[in-house]
């Protein structure tokens, strides 16, 4: 019976961690560095899984290149909505065409690639280092739904008074 009971949590514990999981091209083992460290110093050859919102989209003739504002991510691999806190910019660049129609500015992507090199451009009169990764994945996370909650009083002081 304690094998049965045994088994039984172990398969559970499995099913609701692979509920919280990355999906399956997101998962491997990856640098824990920021854009802002790999600048710093010079990561090239490193494999990342970096996230965060777009800022720009160049489709080129053979690929396409995103240019990234980075944000933490969360267990799952998705940039964490609710983050000011950023780590710095990149590009990621892919082989093949991604509509800048869908892949619009402030949508959430996630890319695991290598660090290919560093790119210097300029933001605004800024001249800003930006590290470059090849991207293996680039994962296009669906638009959140955002939802105003509206809590009215109880009617009745009883009601929800503790």
């Amino acid at each position: 019976m304690k094998l049965r009971s045994f088994v039984l949590a172990v398969g559970s514990a499995t099913v609701l961690a692979a509920c919280v999981s990355q999906p399956q091209p997101l998962q491997g083992v990856f640098a824990e560095i920021s854009p802002q460290d790999a600048v710093a110093t010079d990561r090239t050859g490193a494999v990342v899984r970096w996230g965060g919102r777009v800022v720009e989209v160049e489709p080129q003739s053979n690929r396409t290149c995103f240019q990234m504002i980075s944000t933490r991510l969360g267990s799952t691999a998705r940039p964490l909505a609710s983050s000011d806190d950023t780590g710095g910019r990149f590009i990621a660049c892919r082989n093949g065409f991604y509509d800048p129609a869908l892949f619009e500015p402030n949508r959430e992507v996630t890319f695991a690639g290598r660090i290919s090199g560093y790119e210097s451009r300029k933001i605004g009169e800024y001249d800003y280092r930006f590290p470059v990764v090849e991207a293996d994945v680039v994962y296009l996370w669906p638009i959140r739904e955002h939802v105003d909650v509206v809590q009215y009083p109880a009617p009745w002081p009883w009601w929800g008074w503790w």
